[in-house]
Parts: C-alpha cells; sequence; structure tokens
C-alpha cells in the first residue's frame, strides 16, 4: 500500500467562499481523494457540521479515513463513483445538503504511483483506471477499438490535431506488442508527431488526458453529478465544481447557464423564465482562478477554474 501524500487543496479558501460554508452544515466532497477539501469543510463547518467524502478509489478512502479519523462521525466516508452521488446519499441518510463540491484534478496519490499509469513521468502500467477494481485499463481498451475511434478520443478528448497520425502509431505498436508501459507509449507519441518541437509540453500530454478520461468515462459521469447535484441541493444550497482544462469547464460553464436560463420578454407584454429546471444563479458571472502565490507555492493549481452556483426558489 503507498504513503498518503498530504494533499494541497486548490484555491481552499475560495471554496469555502463560494460554498458559503457556515457551522453546522452538511457538505457533500465529490472527489475525497487526499481529503483536503473535506478537512476544510469539516473546520469550517465546526462545531458540529458533517462532511461525506466519497471516493470510487478503495484505497484512497481507506487511507484518508484514518487520517479524517478524529473528526468521529461528523466525516462520513463514502465507497462510489460520484456519478452516483443520489444514491450514496440516500444510502447514508445526507440528504439536503447545503454544499456539494467537485474537484475534478486527478490526485497527487494517483499521479504519483507508477503502477497507476497516470503519469508519464516514471514508467508505469497502461491503467489509468481510477478505480481499479472496476476500470477498464487502457491497455485492454485499446485491443476493443479500431483506428478511427481512437482517434475521435484524442480530437475530442484531447483536443489533439495530429489524432489521426496518433491512434495509427498506437494501435501498431499495440499490436506488436510494444506497448509495455507508460513510457513506451510515450515514446510511439512522441515519434508520431516528430519530437518536442521546441515546446515545453510533452507531445504525450494530451493523449493521456483523453485516454484517461475515456476509460474513466469522465465527460458522461461529470454530466451526470452536475445534474444530480443541482438536484439535490435544497433552496439556497450551493455546488463549487473545480475543474482543469477548457473541456471539462465548458461543460460546467454550459451546464449551470443552461440552469440559471433567462427572462425572455413576450410579444404580448410580460416576460417568462426560460432554461432547465431546477433554477439557479451563478455566484459569480466569471470562474474564479488560483492567485499567483497559490500557484508558485502549488504548480498544479495554475489550469484550475472554480465555477459555482446557488439553488433558487421553486416558483
Amino acid at each position: 500500500m503507498s504513503t498518503l501524500t498530504v494533499h494541497e487543496p486548490v484555491m481552499k479558501s475560495e471554496v469555502l467562499e463560494d460554498l458559503d460554508v457556515r457551522p453546522g452544515g452538511r457538505y457533500i466532497d465529490c472527489t475525497l481523494g487526499g481529503g483536503g477539501h473535506t478537512r476544510a469543510l469539516l473546520e469550517a463547518s465546526a462545531p458540529d457540521g458533517r462532511v461525506m467524502g466519497i471516493d470510487q478509489d478503495p484505497d484512497a478512502l481507506e487511507r484518508t479515513g484514518r487520517v479524517l479519523a478524529s473528526y468521529g462521525d461528523r466525516f462520513c466516508p463514502a465507497h462510489g463513483n460520484f456519478e452516483a452521488v443520489a444514491a450514496l446519499v440516500e444510502k447514508h441518510e445526507f440528504d439536503s445538503p447545503d454544499g456539494i463540491l467537485v474537484d475534478l484534478g486527478v490526485s497527487s496519490d494517483q499521479l504519483d504511483t507508477p503502477e497507476r499509469g497516470f503519469s508519464f513521468r516514471f514508467d508505469g502500467s497502461l491503467d489509468m483506471s481510477k478505480a481499479p477494481t472496476l476500470g477498464m485499463p487502457v491497455s485492454e481498451w485499446l485491443g476493443i477499438v479500431d483506428e478511427s475511434q481512437l482517434a475521435h478520443v484524442l480530437r475530442t478528448l484531447g483536443e489533439e490535431r495530429q489524432s489521426r497520425k496518433i491512434a495509427r502509431a498506437i494501435l501498431e505498436a499495440h499490436r506488436a506488442g510494444e506497448l509495455t508501459g507508460t513510457a513506451a507509449l510515450a515514446e510511439v507519441v512522441e515519434k508520431a508527431v516528430g519530437g518536442r518541437k521546441g515546446s515545453r509540453i510533452h507531445p504525450a500530454t494530451r493523449t493521456f488526458q483523453a485516454l484517461r478520461m475515456a476509460v474513466n468515462r469522465e465527460m458522461e459521469v461529470l454530466r451526470t453529478v452536475l445534474e444530480e447535484g443541482i438536484r439535490l441541493l435544497p433552496e439556497n444550497g450551493r455546488m463549487a465544481v473545480i475543474t482543469f482544462h477548457s473541456l471539462e469547464d465548458r461543460e460546467v460553464k454550459h451546464t449551470f447557464r443552461r440552469h440559471e436560463g433567462k427572462e425572455v420578454s413576450l410579444f404580448q407584454g410580460g416576460s417568462e423564465w426560460r432554461g432547465d429546471p431546477p433554477r439557479v444563479r451563478c455566484v459569480r458571472r466569471k470562474a474564479r482562478m488560483a492567485g499567483d502565490e497559490e500557484v508558485a507555492h502549488n504548480p498544479r493549481a495554475r489550469s484550475a477554474k472554480l465555477r459555482a452556483i446557488e439553488k433558487k426558489e421553486t416558483e
């Protein structure tokens, strides 16, 4: 079992502010991970607030649960994918949460554990599944997709412009038995695009992102948790989401704006609200980003964006 990395929660003070965390409140951290945000929620809601922490990785849930054990029954660990947040709320009798947080970053423990295969900073197995006992590893997934399907994933989830060339090279290497790990995959991608060409960003970065998102169904899961989270909130309850790349941020922004809706003037006079129920208001018009001081201390925060909504009274 790997040791627990101290989790540096991104935009901790901004999250607490946008969720309007208060003593005695009930909050859900949909992405427990190392427990940094959960601990902050527990501290800010003291002395009697409660926090449910959800994680689909049983190892992370057990390790972080030990760290947060001192909070007693104020901390409620919940095993499962946050896609099933509604079912977990019912199971643990945690209804009407005052706030819900979703941090879409990959945890430090996952990135720094070679056998999980999330990073090519060191060689590891081609896994990338966030739930080792549930998800399909990349090594198996590559055996059931064709070149067109893989190129589509690289183009849509990784926003990779050379998707077709990379897809062909990856599948050829896979069929030849050459994809022995993350280092080999990164090398195949780099050769396919003709090297780094002076860029500071490794050419395999977008490919790794796309593959991870595909095997974990990340966009589908995100859409579900956004809709379910909004539905679960009581009046004046809030939801905050931290994203780390443009694809996720666009999904969050568009979902929140659909539920915010707008008043439309009617030809016959007056106006009516048009949008997706239930209705919300955006806490801020623009996404918040980490400050220079935080980015200098925690470089992983540099691409983070925070958006939050508050559920409005049913009309």
